[in-house]
């Protein structure tokens, strides 16, 4: 007796994807060490063409920085053809304000000067946080492209991103009682800490996403965000998601994964 086989059809529809752990971004000094190295896992669509990227900015309350975090929406980033880095920065006890952001910069200008090598479009690059890095990824988007605390009009051009990703990040500090440590670690004035005071013309559009039972950070904080660009003239889209809270099964869903999708695929 012969058996047949079935025969499976199959579309291509997703590329094959390589993981690149442990790339070395930059090497910053902390309390604890004189050189501590920042990574990034990187996923890199088997695509023959540059493409945009995505840096991921954890979030962790500025206690911890794990880029393993999120893998659900990187991969679905990374099956939509964008190169996604997942990175680490600076936290508390062992740094202070604005360390954290200038990691995150420093890591938009590695990405841009390493676009060779990992098949990246430098002028397509983008950012996404989620709580204590949705803080982050606001802040590097207003000051898009400008020196941290400088003095002047001097413009850092290969810190420059096309558009960022806010989800359910903070930007007033001193509201936040579930962060404690951040405050206590700023070297900083807390009014500086605040990216409100900071949009400018050159601020970077946003996409701002917050659960309406979000516990931890209220809602309003995106709020506050989003009327302030508005009132700026800088582009900007909020979405509330009825129920979800911080960080919870919500954010693993679908539907969040294409309205972000859709919000960077029309920047390019």
């Amino acid at each position: 007796m012969i058996y047949e086989s079935k025969i499976l059809n199959v579309t291509l529809k997703r590329p094959k994807i390589h993981f690149v752990p442990d790339v070395v971004y930059a090497q910053v000094p902390t309390f604890e060490k004189p050189i501590q190295p920042l990574q990034t896992d990187l996923l890199i669509p088997q695509i023959p063409k540059k493409l945009p990227a995505v840096i991921f900015v954890t979030g962790g309350g500025f206690i911890s920085a794990n880029r393993a975090r999120m893998p659900q929406l990187r991969m679905h980033l990374a099956e939509s053809g964008f190169v996604v880095a997942s990175i680490n920065y600076r936290t508390v006890p062992n740094s202070t304000f604005p360390a954290p952001l200038e990691d995150v910069k420093s890591a938009i200008r590695f990405l841009k000067a390493s676009a060779q090598k990992f098949n990246v479009d430098a002028e397509k690059i983008f950012l996404i946080g989620d709580s204590a890095g949705g803080y982050l990824t606001a802040f590097a988007a207003v000051t898009n492209g400008d020196k941290i605390f400088n003095v002047g009009d001097n413009l850092d051009q290969s810190s420059e991103i096309a558009a960022a990703v806010n989800l359910f990040g903070f930007v007033d500090i001193k509201s936040l009682k579930a962060f404690p440590q951040m405050l206590e670690s700023l070297n900083v004035p807390v009014e500086e800490t605040n990216p409100l005071n900071y949009i400018s013309k050159n601020s970077a559009p946003m996409l701002l996403m917050h659960g309406s039972a979000d516990n931890i950070v209220s809602p309003a904080q995106t709020d506050l965000l989003f009327q302030a660009l508005k009132n700026h003239g800088v582009e900007a889209e909020r979405y509330i998601v009825p129920n979800a809270n911080h960080a919870d099964d919500y954010w693993q869903q679908q539907e969040i994964f294409d309205v972000i999708t859709e919000f960077l695929i029309r920047r390019l």
